[in-house]
């Protein structure tokens, strides 16, 4: 069985990196897939329900900030696959399905370490459902996140570009500091 994994949140300046694990069934309404950084934010949302709903698995993990600046964004966004799979693998058990043995399939060009054979596929999130689908779960729950750490930190505009380069994120950053969920080692300059 396939197992689909995805991150979202490589390159922001504030906030996690979230990645998600995705195994799908043959009779998935795989019509409400698509690539989702072209699919609006609704598109997603009723996309997640979906997939949370009738994926025969799934999981999410984050790897966070200060994880990002210990060991950079590629190593964190690997930990952060790690744990979707773990996270998939014990939703799996709580739920009485027996564990199964996944071929992982992952977006881009690098596999995490995990008990599965994995097949690194750049571009996965448009050609792969399973994967299409972790693109989604990942991206919906990394952006609810943000909206979140925005209810602490307004001042940051979180909720509009979810830690994402803008100028006016650059501008917040350059008058009220680093928040405290900020990657310390990603540059602000370009305000």
């Amino acid at each position: 069985m396939i197992c689909g994994i995805d991150e979202a949140g490589r390159g922001p300046l504030a906030g996690p990196v979230c990645a998600a694990a995705v195994a799908l069934p043959d009779d998935f309404p795989f019509e409400i897939l698509g690539d989702s950084k072209k699919l609006s934010s609704r598109a997603r949302e009723t996309a997640r329900g979906i997939i949370c709903e009738k994926a025969t698995a799934w999981g999410v993990g984050w790897a966070y900030a200060a994880e990002i600046d210990r060991i950079n964004i590629l190593q964190a966004s690997l930990l952060a696959m790690k744990r979707a799979y773990e996270d998939l693998l014990e939703r799996s058990k709580k739920t009485g399905q027996e564990t199964r043995n996944y071929t992982a399939v992952i977006d881009g060009l690098y596999a995490p370490d995990i008990p599965a054979p994995c097949t690194p596929l750049v571009k996965a999130d448009s050609i792969v459902p399973e994967v299409m689908a972790a693109s989604i779960l990942a991206k919906t729950s990394r952006d609810r996140m943000m909206d979140f750490y925005a209810l602490f930190y307004p001042q940051y505009g979180y909720e509009k570009h979810k830690g994402y380069p803008t100028k006016a994120h650059r501008a917040a950053i350059l008058k009220y500091g680093p928040s405290p969920i900020q990657r310390m080692s990603f540059s602000v300059k370009g305000v």
